[in-house]
Parts: C-alpha cells; sequence; structure tokens
C-alpha cells in the first residue's frame, strides 16, 4: 500500500512516542507545529510517488516480491536503480531542501548487504530471511524509518568498551529466548520525532571487546523506554520563513532505556566483525544520496539567485560579474551531482547480496566537494542577491501603515517586478543561506554523512593510486623499489585503468523496470520537460 502525505501524517497518530521539544512534552507529534514542515517535507516523498510523470523514478519494482514501492525503500539491483535514486532524492529536495526519507533507503540497503555478508560466512540463511520478511512489512506498510546511528561517543579517545559511561554507546544488556534489550544514546537521528521506527545500526568499527555494542536492530519509535529529545524542524511560525516555515527537518537525540527486541527485529547482535562493513555501505550509500540532496537545495540557489538579479533590474547573462558568479554556482550543483552520477555508473555488484552500491571513490569525491563547497554556494548567493538579503525591514513594516508606503517606493529597483515579489524573493534568499535554518544547512552538509576527513580517507583508501604507479613505473621502464609488494602499489583495481573500464559498452544504465506500469513508461519521456516547466526540478528521467 502506497500512503500519500495526508495518510502518512494520519498514520503517525497510530504511535505515541515520548518526545520533547524545547523542553515541552509534546502530546501528539502529528498535530504539533513545530514539526509540522518536517511532517510536510517527508509527505512530499509520498505524494511524489503517486503521481504519474515522476512514477519512473520515485517507485521501483521490487525483485523478490514484484510489488511496486516507493525508491526509498527499494533495494537496488542495477545502476539504473542507483541513477533513479539519486535523481528521485534531487527531485524531492528541489522542492523540500531535505526530505529526509532518503535515509530509509541507505540504510536498507547497508542492512541488506550485510545480512547477507554474515550468512556467507556462517553458511547459514537466517539473518537474509529476518531482514528480507522486515523489509516486506515496510514495503508493505510504507513506512519512514529513522537512521539511529551515530552515538554520543563519550570520551572520543577511547573505544566504547573503555567508555566510563556505556550508555554513552548503544549496547545490549540482555539477551533472553525472546530477545535482546538496550540501552544507550544516539546523539543525531534526523527527522527522529516523525519516524514510524528507528533502524539502530553501529557507528563504527568495533572490536571483539566491543560486542555487546555490535547491535543492529528495528524499534518502533514508541517503544517503551525510547525518548526522543528533539528541535522543532524549520522555523514553524516564522513570518519571514517562507520557505522553511513550510519544509523544514528536525533532528533528535534518541535514549534507549532497557528497550526490549525480539529476535525477529534484530539483525545481528554482537558480530562484531562485520560492524566496519556495515559502517562503510551505509556510509557509501548516504554520501550518494547527499549529493542528490545537496544538488536540489543548490537548484534553489540557482534560481532564487537569478530571480533576485532580475528582481534588481540586471540580467545575469549581460552583466559579467553576475554571470561569472552564476556560473560558478551552476559549475559547482552540476559537479557534484556528477560525480552522484558517476558513482552510479560505475556501481559495484555485491555478489553476496545480489544487489548494487555506488562506487565510493564518486560517491566520496562528491560528498567532499559539497560538503566544502556549501559555504561558497551560500556566498554567491549572497554577492548576485546584493545586501538587501539581510537588510530588509522585518514582515511587519509590509503592513506597517506608516512605513509601507515609503518602504514600496524606494525599494522597488526594476520596474516591471512588483515591491512585494522583490521583497519575498530577498527573504527567501536570506531564510536559505542567511537565517538560523540557513547555517543548518551549511553545518549538515559538511557534517552529515560523515566528516570531509572521513570523505578524505575512502577517497585514499579505495582508489587504484597503486595502478598509476605502475603506469608510470612502466614509461619509466623501471620502478623506485624492487619490492612489488610496497605499500603504495598495493591498492590496485583491474578495469579502472584499462581502455573498456567498468561498464561493458552500449549496456544500458537506466533500465526500463520490469512490470512498471505502463503509464509510468509512457511518461518518462515528457516527465523531465514537464517539471522544468513548472520550475522545480531539472532532473533527466530515462526514456524506453
Amino acid at each position: 500500500m502506497q500512503m500519500t502525505s495526508h495518510d502518512y501524517a494520519e498514520s503517525l497518530r497510530l504511535y505515541r512516542p515520548r518526545v520533547f521539544v524545547d523542553g515541552r512534552l509534546i502530546d501528539s507529534v502529528a498535530d504539533e507545529p513545530a514539526l509540522r514542515p518536517g511532517i510536510n517535507a517527508v509527505g512530499l516523498t509520498y505524494d511524489y510517488a503517486l503521481r504519474p510523470e515522476y512514477a519512473a523514478i520515485m517507485t521501483a519494482v521490487q525483485a523478490g516480491s514484484g510489488k511496486t514501492v516507493n525508491r526509498l525503500l527499494h533495494i537496488n539491483t542495477s545502476s539504473g536503480d542507483l541513477l533513479n535514486k539519486l535523481e528521485a532524492v534531487r527531485l524531492v529536495c528541489q522542492e523540500t531542501g531535505c526530505a529526509q526519507r532518503y535515509l530509509t533507503h541507505d540504510a536498507l540497503n547497508a542492512i541488506h548487504q550485510v545480512a547477507a555478508r554474515i550468512d556467507d560466512a556462517r553458511g547459514s540463511t537466517e539473518h537474509r530471511a529476518r531482514f528480507a520478511h522486515y523489509l516486506q512489512q515496510v514495503q508493505d506498510r510504507d513506512l519512514t524509518l529513522g537512521v539511529a546511528m551515530t552515538d554520543a561517543k563519550g570520551d572520543r579517545s577511547k573505544r566504547p568498551h573503555e567508555q566510563g559511561n556505556a550508555d554513552t554507546y548503544v549496547h545490549i544488556t540482555r539477551r533472553d529466548g525472546k530477545g535482546i534489550h538496550i540501552s544507550g544514546t544516539k546523539a543525531i537521528v534526523t527527522g527522529a520525532p516523525y519516524m514510524h521506527e528507528f533502524l539502530v545500526m553501529p557507528c563504527r568499527n568495533m572490536g571483539v571487546q566491543d560486542a555487546d555494542f555490535a547491535v543492529c536492530c528495528a524499534v518502533p519509535a514508541d517503544a517503551p523506554g525510547v525518548t526522543i529529545v528533539a528541535r522543532p524542524a524549520g522555523r514553524p511560525g516564522e513570518k519571514a520563513a517562507l520557505f522553511s516555515g513550510k519544509y523544514g527537518q528536525s533532528t533528535g537525540v534518541v535514549i534507549f532505556d532497557q528497550v526490549f527486541v525480539p529476535w525477529e527485529r534484530v539483525f545481528y547482535a554482537g558480530e562484531w566483525e562485520h560492524s566496519g562493513q556495515l559502517t562503510y555501505n551505509y556510509a557509501t550509500h548516504h554520501r550518494h544520496s547527499c549529493i542528490g540532496a545537496r544538488a536540489g537545495f543548490g537548484d534553489l540557489l540557482i534560481g532564487a539567485g537569478a530571480l533576485m538579479c532580475e528582481a534588481n533590474g540586471f540580467d545575469p547573462g549581460e552583466q559579467p560579474h553576475l554571470r561569472d558568479q552564476m556560473v560558478d554556482l551552476i559549475k559547482m550543483v552540476e559537479g557534484f551531482y556528477a560525480c552522484g552520477v558517476a558513482a552510479s555508473v560505475y556501481a559495484r555488484r555485491d555478489e553476496t547480496a545480489d544487489s548494487f552500491m555506488p562506487d565510493p571513490v564518486f560517491a566520496n569525491i562528491g560528498k567532499l566537494l559539497l560538503a566544502t563547497q556549501i559555504y561558497d554556494m551560500h556566498r554567491i548567493a549572497h554577492y548576485v542577491s546584493g545586501g538587501l538579503v539581510v537588510a530588509l525591514p522585518g514582515p511587519d513594516e509590509d503592513h506597517n501603515p506608516q512605513t509601507a508606503a515609503a518602504l514600496q517606493d524606494v525599494l522597488r529597483a526594476n520596474p516591471d517586478v512588483p515591491y512585494d515579489k522583490r521583497i519575498e524573493t530577498a527573504r527567501f534568499i536570506e531564510d536559505l543561506t542567511a537565517s538560523y535554518q540557513g547555517g543548518w544547512y551549511s553545518v549538515i552538509s559538511l557534517h552529515g554523512g560523515g566528516s570531509p576527513e572521513a570523505m578524505k580517507r575512502e577517497i585514499y583508501r579505495n582508489y587504484p593510486v597503486g595502478s598509476k604507479v605502475q603506469l608510470v613505473e612502466r614509461l619509466l621502464q623501471r620502478g623506485l623499489s624492487p619490492d612489488p609488494e610496497r605499500a603504495i602499489t598495493r591498492n590496485v583495481q583491474p578495469g579502472r585503468c584499462c581502455a573498456q573500464g567498468c561498464t561493458v559498452p552500449g549496456t544500458p544504465i537506466m533500465v526500463d523496470l520490469p512490470g512498471a506500469p505502463a503509464q509510468a513508461r509512457e511518461s518518462n519521456g515528457s516527465a523531465a520537460a514537464e517539471a522544468t516547466a513548472a520550475g522545480r526540478s531539472a532532473t533527466r528521467v530515462p526514456t524506453t
């Protein structure tokens, strides 16, 4: 069953989570104004999946069941799936800034891979079957899942088992025939108050002494013992918040106090040797998704910057200094997005799980670019918009009989653009870049999915430096060292340096989905044109 945004909001009434926002215990998440922008943002992912013009990228046919499911609940089975997911995330984030639900996709795909890996090591099918059953429930109910991964961590110089307070990491406190009990704290959970369930996962590689901290399971948001301490989503109720008054994101600290989890919801418990792989897989999927999300946000900055230039009386194409800035902004957005496309095209098939994951080098480069360029993106938006963005009087002055007429007279620039339209555009840019909400977008871009240092490590660890060294040594007809196994030449990936590359020529990348609704297939060619005409999307939808 695919829900609408209204269905999703109403479904939250079936849960009674213990949520605190700004020191208040929330009675009903679905009715709380401070959380409404976040519910609106997630709700869009439901409505877009039901729109025929977006069906090709917003839905997928699940290989195991043959059912059409929301793209953000789908296990990737091709490079085309990854490219469609990237496009879908960009599409929904163009409208919302951050639609949040793509984290569900990233976690489900990572757990799917690790469940298969554990079974492969043990020669069993238990973990695959358990996760497959849970996945089917999630898809059938069209749920949104929060990712409870980042622990509070305590003293970061110490490993989990060395902490003075064990609850700085989520850990298993008891096991019995019915399930496990967990306690601890997850410090950063996106959209925590309005999630249906949490996927609890470790945030780091574990050692044998950390076995009790190596736990992966699914917990309903209102399970006994769960407390959510969250911040408001966006800037609800603020007159100047033209964007974040409608769309926003809450984050929460989630505290688990002896929470019982039945075995059918436990995907692993104590398998410390697989924690690093789960963290790595999730990070790769998530950084790939972040590229699409921040490209959608970049589309908002590009459109708003161009509109502000027009409202100020300038055509960027005729003003070199404005044109150069706009091109730099476009270069940044499409540059890191191109890395996401490359990560999809060069996707790697996980033979054990029979699924695909993005190429880690391109995924990490794209995420590193957006993380470090987000501040430049804001700077360019400020440059092309002018100082009016932050010097503008507040919205109440628009209706003040003593000031409104004078302001309308002197703060109008382009005679073809009404005063109120210019002011709305300026406040929109302020909301995105110079408000509390704007600063928040910068921080989540920098640290979301891991710090830049983590991405740099992954890039160097996965990049085939050894292939390049061998290339130069071949041209020099000699090597620097007689040791063929020296560290600098160990990282070699056959195929990455050959003429053919990783994709066989002629292989379709964005494939038609078997069993996809005929209406979706027929609409593929017109979806991008319609979305672009509406000023909301620059995504490229696959044609058949």
